[in-house]
């Protein structure tokens, strides 16, 4: 079993949960830290500005975590196990952990995964069911963490998809900066 409280205190560090291969869990922290940017560095693609003109789909908060957290996991490789499902919904069940949903009708579309500490939004997984409905959640959930004053928006780990939404990385010792600030904020999600 996990101690909720150590796990809160892993994440407001710097360190994030992946299991291996062999689903075996650990923490892990890179040298080099992805953000998205909440300010004007923030961008998407034009072609997404058509799709967010049209209002095709709604969002919510927390509407369907499980299902989002089976969404970011079905993949054929992925470093949700099983034991770290149960982690999220344990995070979920005392307020730490949220999903922030797309919705078209009463379709789950897409949803990011994300732990919330403070200031702190710390994105863990995204998937999409309907195209385009993972980019409306981050373009969303940038607007919505930019309202509530929020300093920081954590994707870990750079890939192709992130750096057409102006993520870029930056070196531990910054980031640690930025943690301790978001840590000093009460900023509430919800």
């Amino acid at each position: 079993m996990f101690d909720l409280s150590s796990i809160v205190n892993g994440y407001a560090q710097g360190y994030f949960l992946m299991a291996d291969e062999t689903d075996q869990l650990g923490w892990y922290r890179s040298q080099a830290r992805t953000l998205i940017p909440l300010d004007q560095r923030f961008r998407y693609p034009k072609s997404l500005q058509r799709v967010l003109n049209q209002q095709r789909f709604d969002v919510a908060i927390d509407r369907a975590f499980d299902a989002v957290i089976e969404g970011c996991s079905d993949r054929e490789e992925t470093w949700i196990s099983d034991e770290l499902k149960e982690i999220y919904r344990t995070l979920y069940a005392a307020g730490w952990a949220h999903s922030f949903e797309t919705w078209q009708g009463d379709q789950l579309a897409g949803g990011i995964l994300g732990i919330v500490i403070h200031g702190a939004f710390i994105g863990e997984s995204m998937f999409f069911r309907i195209p385009e409905g993972s980019k409306v959640a981050m373009v969303k959930l940038v607007e919505h963490l930019r309202q509530r004053q929020f300093t920081l928006f954590d994707a870990q780990l750079m890939n192709p998809h992130l750096e057409r939404f102006g993520a870029y990385m930056i070196r531990s010792e910054e980031y640690d900066g930025l943690l301790e600030t978001a840590m000093a904020q009460n900023c509430d999600f919800c």
